[in-house]
């Protein structure tokens, strides 16, 4: 990734208007995106597949921060997850996943993912929630956060495979 001189979202003194744990959230999400796109953005399809040393693939961790933002989301909006939320589960660890692909359904989940984030008032913030077949307890704060922990660890996630993908020998 080339060396950039622009700050990270959260010190660019946006969203000023957003409610800071709907914007410290949006942030991250932006972040996750930028540096998606920067470190993973320009891997072949078959670099973006790869498995070095058994790790998950980067397409898995596209797939499953777009996916995920989907099911976090809902969770915190008080509702169950669909049956089509459940079934794009099981085909995030799936092969041959196409880069433009993965990136169209990634930007797609941030953009939508940050409307979200926006519409929550900071009423709801305290409001309990119940996630996963368990229905554990959260909050809706507890999920927005999460939203951005879990994003970021995938990306986290997502950079080191991409790394070890372009150090391989080809």
């Amino acid at each position: 990734m080339p060396e950039t001189r622009v700050p990270e979202p959260w010190l660019r003194g946006t969203l000023q208007e957003v409610p800071a744990v709907q914007r410290a959230v949006i942030h991250a999400l932006e972040l996750a995106g930028e540096d998606l796109q920067g470190w993973c953005g320009s891997l072949s399809d078959e670099q973006i597949n790869a498995r070095p040393g058994g790790l998950p693939a980067v397409a898995f961790h596209l797939r499953h921060v777009a996916r995920s933002l989907d099911r976090l989301l809902t969770y915190a909006e008080g509702r169950a997850l669909s049956e089509e939320q459940q079934a794009v589960m099981k085909p995030e660890l799936d092969p041959g996943a196409k880069r433009g692909t993965l990136f169209s359904e990634l930007n797609s989940a941030l953009a939508k993912s940050m409307m979200r984030v926006r519409a929550f008032d900071v009423s709801v913030l305290e409001q309990i929630r119940a996630v996963g077949r368990k229905q554990l307890p959260t909050t809706v704060a507890g999920l927005l956060v999460h939203v951005a922990d879990h994003t970021q660890r995938h990306v986290g996630q997502a950079v080191t495979t991409a790394k070890v993908v372009l150090a391989r020998p080809i």
